[in-house]
């Protein structure tokens, strides 16, 4: 057994939500769908999930989702469509955390991540959970904290009251005595244009 795969036999109190129902207005097609690492965005995204062995992955969808569900159909993952993923991100954030209190009432921690960071491994979401003196853990990056970032059960209320266009970011700015942070190198690199993509491409 791996370091990685030892550690993450104990990460059933944990879900792992993964927010993937933009519509990737600035490439110009779904992101989602684009090739890396020799599978697509989003089931890489996935496959960094699954292997942290959380008590369940969901995956949040919205523009495309019928596309996006067909392609991801056979991973072992609870999909969620967000009817609603055009108010912005904290929608989304919402949903899957109404899945998950639904369907895993006795998780202790959310994690959220997003799909289009490429340089996300299990290892990072591995370092978050174990981080847990505090009820956030945040990935640190350009400066500042960002996702992925996990919180704690006590703080399930004050996520289920941000806005519709709030997100994690949010969260830091409203307790930033209770984040702790993990440093994620690279983890400025998103996928937000063709050019970013290519950009990606061409450095692997």
């Amino acid at each position: 057994m791996t370091k990685e795969e030892n550690q993450a036999a104990d990460n059933s109190h944990v879900a792992i939500v993964i927010l993937a129902a933009g519509s990737s207005s600035r490439m110009g097609q779904s992101k989602q769908l684009l090739r890396l690492h020799d599978t697509t965005v989003l089931l890489h995204a996935i496959t960094v999930a699954l292997r942290a062995g959380p008590a369940a992955v969901t995956v949040v969808l919205g523009a495309y989702a019928k596309q996006h569900r067909e392609s991801i159909q056979s991973m072992p993952v609870s999909i969620v469509v967000n009817e609603q993923w055009e108010t912005g991100m904290g929608s989304s954030l919402k949903a899957g955390l109404r899945h998950v209190e639904a369907h895993h009432p006795n998780v202790t921690a959310v994690l959220f991540m997003v799909c289009d960071q490429p340089a996300l491994t299990t290892q990072h979401l591995l370092n978050l959970i174990g981080k847990s003196e505090k009820p956030i853990v945040a990935s640190h990056y350009a400066g500042s904290p960002g996702v992925p970032a996990l919180f704690k059960k006590s703080l399930f209320p004050s996520l289920n009251a941000l806005g519709d266009d709030q997100g994690a970011k949010k969260m830091f700015q409203l307790f930033p005595e209770q984040v702790s942070t993990v440093d994620f190198p690279k983890g400025e690199l998103d996928l937000d244009t063709m050019e970013d993509y290519q950009n990606y491409l061409n450095q692997k």
